[in-house]
């Protein structure tokens, strides 16, 4: 059964692609695919119970894919072109496509372990993209190739340990760095209680209270992150903007962060 949690996430993601009714049929197929389902599972089991990180299953995921999907709208509604339309091989929808799949596949790994956990993610997303890209475009085996092999840059490429080239891989990147907010780290806190390396990731999280993705006024896409302390910014600078410094969408970006009630400081 799906918590209540992702159902929620789930209708803000098939609201936000509302103008897009391929990859709308796509999000639709797989919210409703149980090897997805069954591997983002197990995927936050192996992160909270045995590793004591933070949330990695499927409503990370999915926050992912909704973050995602409002960077990437915001870009188009600023007449940007995705890396597929520019180089005039894909369509924009083609672009959402793969970056929803990367999204919601994109720590499948982390039911491995968290070293080179994009890696082992790329290699378990395979035959859930090649079903899921068949299911949607039956007859088209160009367009099936280059959507798999973009979907798959966005998952290697999410923690800034390879060197990415596309807008689509870097708009994951980004988007993955703002899912940081208290509620991802509640319950890794609850079950782990002894002190041990990495909780600074974990206090640092539980500190944030809100991120915003909005249009910007300098840049596209505007990040706001509000705080209750300042051991959050500890999670946007070594976090949040190394991802940004990393991404191929960096040029598109502005972030501020602030504890509440106080000035934002302006990293972008």
């Amino acid at each position: 059964m799906k918590s209540v949690k992702e159902l929620s996430i789930e209708s803000k993601i098939l609201r936000r692609l509302q103008n897009t009714p391929i990859c709308l049929q796509l999000v639709r197929y797989l919210f409703d695919d149980e090897e997805l389902q069954v591997f983002q599972d197990y995927a936050n089991n192996v992160s909270i119970k045995r590793l004591g990180y933070n949330d990695h299953g499927p409503v990370h995921m999915r926050q992912v894919t909704a973050n995602s999907i409002k960077m990437l709208n915001i870009l188009k509604d600023s007449g940007i072109k995705t890396s597929l339309e520019a180089e005039g091989v894909g369509t924009f929808e083609d672009s959402m496509c793969a970056v929803v799949m990367g999204a919601l596949m994109h720590d499948l790994g982390m039911a491995i372990g968290r070293q080179c956990h994009e890696d082992m993610s790329a290699i378990l997303a395979q035959p859930l993209i090649d079903r899921a890209l068949k299911y949607i475009y039956p007859d088209d085996l160009a367009k099936r190739i280059i959507i798999k092999t973009l979907t798959t840059e966005c998952i290697v490429g999410h923690m800034s340990t390879q060197k990415i080239h596309s807008t689509e891989a870097g708009i994951i990147l980004i988007a993955d760095g703002c899912d940081m907010t208290k509620g991802r780290a509640r319950i890794p806190m609850s079950i782990n209680t002894t002190p041990r390396v990495g909780d600074i990731h974990k206090y640092s999280a539980n500190a944030i209270t809100r991120i915003g993705i909005h249009h910007g006024q300098r840049n596209p896409i505007r990040i706001d992150v509000e705080m209750t302390s300042d051991v959050g910014f500890f999670q946007v600078e070594e976090v949040l903007l190394t991802k940004i410094e990393s991404s191929p969408a960096k040029k598109y970006v502005e972030l501020y962060a602030a504890v509440k009630d106080e000035t934002p400081k302006c990293y972008l």
